[in-house]
This record gives structure tokens, sequence and C-alpha cells, in this order.
């Protein structure tokens, strides 16, 4: 961090974000995006999903990072949480897909009963894992459910199992992804160790009763948090995005939104912390990004610089390598130290001419002896014969 240099300066050094650089661009993002919502379009069409207000109110911001070294080797199916000090989805017309572990009657109960009324009113489908493989195996009722609810959370126990049993309709994007709730309450410890489950077959168990699940308010405040964070989907990339607020909010609202992120995002989710980390930048969807924190240092390790001219380490001879331009010792074994050396085989004496090969004498062909060899056979065949007959006679 001692060679990293931001924007503007930071006022606390664990964090090289500045607030006042962040809270000035997002003036001027949400200056330009309004600006351009006003003007008419190029292609001199008129835009007939909505005016200008609700234009800007579904304009998203996003928060981007580029690091220098790639975060995740993998995709990840599942998103990241980061709580925001603003929630970014407080529609009250929100409409959520709660996926919960068998049996789902008790979570039922429990939104239909004891949960807030501006919560349950948003939670429009309950449903566990068994019956969601049963009703919407079929492409057509995986759009549906896809169509019907604007945010999917599901149980950490049975969210593995969710790219199976929904499909490309859910996972092809990020837009809707389910995201993780802990809904199951943790178990005792002894000594560190978790206590191990008893043995032996399991009784069956009410449908109304979960004895396994966390306090009522703990999972209402789970929900909530999971509704309104922001998701961090991590990819195979040195790119990651994060949507922060809305293009209508106040900039200091998404500034808030912006340094939370920021720092949550470096400290949970980028190996070697900010040492990988290379831009912020906020933007939306068709406007430039503009730079909040930059560094100088575009290399993690010092000794993959090389000076001009020169071959990387990578490129130059170690142990046992051959230096470049070298012909590969092919097909000769490797003498151990010890060992004495072998003789010199003998080359062998070339002679001046190649010796021609002797063919062997055929002897010639007597068709009258043949002949006679095979009637003398014949004959000899048919006494035989002859003498079985009589025999058999007798």
């Amino acid at each position: 961090m001692s060679k990293s240099t931001a924007v503007a300066r930071a006022a606390d050094a664990s964090v090289p974000v500045n607030p006042e650089q962040t809270l000035k661009a997002c003036k001027a993002l949400v200056a330009h995006i309004k600006k351009a919502a006003a003007e008419p379009r190029d292609d001199g069409k008129q835009n007939l999903l909505g005016d200008e207000e609700t234009t800007v109110a579904e304009t998203p911001v996003w928060l981007t990072l580029t690091t220098k070294k790639h975060i995740h080797d993998s995709h990840r199916l599942q998103p990241g949480k980061i709580v925001l000090p603003n929630p970014l989805n407080t529609n009250e017309e929100l409409s959520v897909c709660l996926i919960t572990a068998d049996p789902q009657r008790w979570y039922k109960n429990a939104v239909a009963d004891e949960f807030p009324e501006e919560l349950r009113a948003k939670i429009g489908r309950v449903i566990d894992i068994s019956h969601l493989r049963a009703k919407f195996k079929a492409y057509e009722a995986q759009r549906k459910l896809f169509s019907e609810h604007d945010v999917f959370l599901a149980d950490d126990r049975i969210i593995n199992r969710l790219p199976k049993a929904l499909g490309k309709t859910f996972y092809k994007t990020t837009t809707k992804r389910p995201v993780p709730v802990v809904l199951m309450a943790p178990r005792e410890k002894v000594d560190g160790k978790r206590v191990a489950a008893p043995k032996g077959k399991k009784p069956k168990r009410d449908p109304t009763e979960n004895i396994n699940a966390r306090p009522i308010p703990e999972i209402v405040a789970e929900v909530q948090k999971a509704i309104g964070a922001a998701h961090v989907h991590l990819s195979p990339s040195t790119n990651t995005a994060v949507k922060v607020g809305y293009a209508n909010w106040e900039p200091k609202k998404i500034a808030a939104n912006v340094d939370t992120a920021a720092r949550e995002l470096v400290e949970r989710f980028v190996p070697q912390k900010w040492q990988n980390v290379r831009n912020f930048y906020v933007k939306g969807p068709e406007t430039a990004a503009l730079p909040i924190y930059q560094t100088d240092e575009l290399w993690l390790d010092d000794s993959k610089v090389v000076a001009e001219g020169q071959q990387p380490p990578s490129a130059l001879p170690g142990k046992g390598q051959k230096t470049i331009g070298e012909k590969p010792n092919v097909g000769k074994k490797r003498k151990s130290l010890d060992a004495e050396p072998e003789p010199a085989a003998e080359e062998p004496v070339k002679e001046d001419r190649p010796k021609k090969k002797v063919k062997k004498a055929v002897p010639e062909s007597n068709d009258d002896k043949l002949d006679k060899e095979i009637s003398e056979r014949k004959a000899k065949l048919k006494k035989q014969k002859k003498a079985a007959a009589k025999k058999a006679e007798i």
C-alpha cells in the first residue's frame, strides 16, 4: 500500500478510496444520466416504455473493480452479499420467492403468522426443494417462475442443488440467481467442535415443527438483509461489477453505498487485499467509467518485472533446462555421476557392394510320373473298399 496512490489522497490509510472523490464522481454520473434521459434519442424514435423519471429511476449505478490477478478461478454460481447502508430493493411491489429445505409447511406458517406485514406482502411464494423439482421440471414452467418474481432467496443447505433443478433459465445470467440465506440454527459446540447428530434411523418429523430453525426474528433479519444487499457474482476474470444504487437517488446515498461496497469487496472477496486492486470506477449502463481509485503498481510480484531487452524469468533457463536455440536432448539416457563410462560401440564395416541372394534350385516337373502315382493310389483304394465290403457281408 505504500506505493499505491489514489486519484485523491484518502482520509483513512486502511481504505485508500477517498470519500470526497467518490461523491464528486457520483454527482457527475447522476447529472450525466439525467441529462441523457432528457435529450431525444439519436434515431428519432420515441421511448414508449416510460417517461424521463421512470427511465432515470430504473437506471442502475455500478461499482466496477479491476484487479491485477483473477479473483476466482471458476464461475461461482451462488452470489455473495454486501449489506449496504441504503438498501437496493425498497419497492413495496417487490415480489420475493423463498426456496427452503424440506418440509415447507413450517416456513409457510412462519411467514403467514409471524413475519412483519410489510415483509409478508413481498414474499409471494414459499416452496421447498422437493416441490420445486416436481412442479417446475419443464422449461416453460421454469420461465414462468422466473418472470413471476423479482428476487429469489434459497436456504444455504440446498443452494448447491438449485443449478440442476432450475437450469439455464436462472443461471445463464446473473439477474435473478438465488441468493443464499441462513435459516438453520448453528449446531452446539463442545470444546470448539460441533456435536455430531445421533446415529440410527431418524424418527418421522412433523411438517408443522422445525426444531433446527433459527428464531423468527433472526430469520426476518436475514431475509431483509438479503433483499436489500448488493450481490457479488465472481467469475474467472479481473473485472467485477456490483450494483450500488439507481440514478434517481441522491449522490450522497450512492457515495455511501460505494464506500461500503468497495471496502467489503476488497476485504472479503479479493485475495491479497488492496495489493491486488488496480482500479475502482463508478458507471451507468451506457456511460463512461469515472475513476475513484487508481494504483501505480501494475503487478504484484517485482520478480515478474524485467528490463527492456531481457527475457522474463519464465523464459530464462533453470536447473535442468536448456537455453533458447539449443536442440533438446532427445533419445539419450541420463548418466549417473558414479557410473563408469560405457565403451564405445564398434561401428560396422561397410562393404562396397551388397551381397546378392542365392536362389535355391527348383526340381524340374514330370507329368508322366505324377499321373502314374495317382493311378496306383486309386487302384489301392479300390482294393481296400472291396475287402471291407466282403468282411461286412460275412
